[in-house]
C-alpha cells in the first residue's frame, strides 16, 4: 500500500510525525509531500528533522500569498505529483489551504482521500480554516476523527457513514516528546533567565488578531500589561506586521522571541504558568501537558478543553488578564484525545480499506 501525505504548516507536520513512524512499522510505503505553505526554515525545516521525520520526498515551495494563488498554485502542482505517485490514499491534515488544496486535487483525479482531524468546528464562517475544514469533509472519503464531539458534528452534517474516531494523533508525538525533554532543563530558560512558573507562553499568529493593526495593539498591548514575563513566541509575519504600523513588542511585560523547535516548545510550555495563544494546537497541547491556557478567540473547536477547565475564551484585555492570572484548573484525569495510539489506528483502517484497484 502506498499513502501520500500532504503537509505545509507547522502543526500539520507534528501530526505527520506519529503517522510515519507508524506507516513505517507497518511497512506501508509514505511519501512525505511538503507544499512549502510554511516557508521559513525554523516553521519547516526544523520541525521535520526535530521530530524524526527526515526531509519532504517531494516539496513545492509554494511559500505565501493570498488564499486564492497559494491554494491555485498548490493545485497545478499537486496534479502532477498524483499522478506520478498513484497513491492508494492521499491523506490530509487539519485546515489549512495545503489541506483542501491536496483533498481537491485528489478527488478530481478520483485518487481516495482520507481527512485526518476530520469533524472539528468552530462555527466561525469568517475563519478561512473553518471553510477548509468544511469542503475537505465534505470531499473526503473516510473522516479520521479525533474525538467524539467531531463524530458527532459530522454524523450531523450526513457523513457518519464514512467516519472512524481514531484519536488525536497530537497526542501520540505530545506524550513521546513529552516523556523526552521532561527530565533536562529548557534551553530558553537558561537564554533569557527565567525560572520555571516566572513567565507565560505565548503564541498569537491569527488574522483576526493581527492584520487589523488596532486589534494588534489591543493584544499586544494586553501581554504587555500581565503580571509575568510573557515570552511571545513571534512568527516573522507577525514581526512584519507590527513593524509596519509601529508597534512595540517589547512592551511592559512582552519579551519577543523567534519560535521554538517543537520540542523546545513542548519544554518551555511545560516550564510555565501558564499559556496566551491563538492556536489549535497549542491549546490542546496545553490542555495535555496540564497547564493553563488562554485562548484569544471567540470560540474554539477544541471544547474539551473549555469544559474541562483547563482554557478559557479571552478577547479584551481585561479578560485576557483575567483568564491568565485565574486559579489553577482541577486536576483531571479525563482524556478526551485518546491513549495516544491513533498513529497507529490510521494506518490499520487505512489497510483494512484494502488497496485502491480492490474497492
Amino acid at each position: 500500500m502506498k499513502i501520500v501525505s500532504v503537509v505545509g504548516a507547522r502543526p500539520q507536520f507534528v501530526k505527520l510525525a506519529p503517522i510515519h513512524k507508524a506507516a513505517k512499522s507497518a511497512g506501508v510505503e509514505h511519501v512525505i509531500v511538503h507544499t512549502g505553505q510554511h516557508y521559513d526554515p525554523l516553521l519547516s525545516d526544523v520541525f521535520f528533522e526535530d521530530l524524526g521525520i527526515g526531509a519532504p520526498d517531494v516539496h513545492l515551495g509554494v511559500g505565501s500569498g493570498s488564499h486564492g494563488v497559494q491554494t491555485g498554485s498548490m493545485l497545478a502542482a499537486l496534479d502532477a505529483v498524483f499522478e506520478e505517485h498513484r497513491p492508494d490514499w492521499v491523506l490530509v491534515y487539519g485546515d489549512t489551504n495545503s489541506t483542501v488544496a491536496a483533498a481537491l486535487s485528489a478527488v478530481k483525479m478520483h485518487i481516495p482521500v482520507a481527512h485526518l482531524e476530520a469533524g472539528l468546528r468552530s462555527f466561525n464562517r469568517r475563519m478561512p480554516e473553518e471553510h477548509n475544514r468544511v469542503m475537505t469533509d465534505h470531499a473526503a472519503d473516510l473522516l479520521l476523527a479525533p474525538t467524539q464531539v467531531a463524530v458527532e458534528h459530522l454524523a450531523v452534517e450526513g457523513l457518519a457513514e464514512r467516519t472512524v474516531l481514531v484519536g488525536d494523533v497530537m497526542t501520540d508525538v505530545l506524550y513521546e516528546v513529552r516523556d523526552e525533554v521532561g527530565s533536562r532543563p529548557s534551553a530558553l530558560l537558561e537564554e533569557l533567565g527565567l525560572e520555571a512558573g516566572s513567565f507565560y507562553i505565548a503564541t498569537i499568529h491569527r488574522a483576526e488578531n493581527t492584520d487589523d493593526p488596532a486589534r494588534l495593539r489591543e493584544v499586544s498591548g494586553a501581554l504587555g500589561g500581565l503580571d509575568k514575563p510573557v515570552v511571545l513566541l513571534a512568527h516573522p509575519r507577525v514581526i512584519a506586521k507590527a513593524a509596519e504600523h509601529g508597534i512595540d513588542l517589547a512592551q511592559g511585560s512582552l519579551v519577543p522571541h523567534a519560535p521554538l523547535a517543537y520540542p523546545e516548545l513542548i519544554a518551555a510550555a511545560l516550564a510555565s504558568a501558564g499559556v496566551v495563544t491563538d492556536s489549535g494546537g497549542l491549546q490542546k497541547e496545553a490542555f495535555l501537558l496540564r497547564v493553563p491556557c488562554t485562548t484569544v478567540r471567540t470560540e474554539t473547536e477544541w471544547v474539551e478543553t473549555i469544559e474541562l477547565g483547563w482554557n478559557v475564551l479571552a478577547n479584551s484585555a481585561d479578560e485576557i488578564a483575567a483568564g491568565v492570572t485565574r486559579p489553577r484548573p482541577a486536576d483531571t484525569e479525563v482524556a478526551p484525545y485518546g491513549d495516544g495510539n491513533a498513529a497507529e489506528r490510521v494506518i490499520s483502517v487505512l489497510q483494512a480499506q484494502g488497496p485502491a484497484e480492490s474497492r
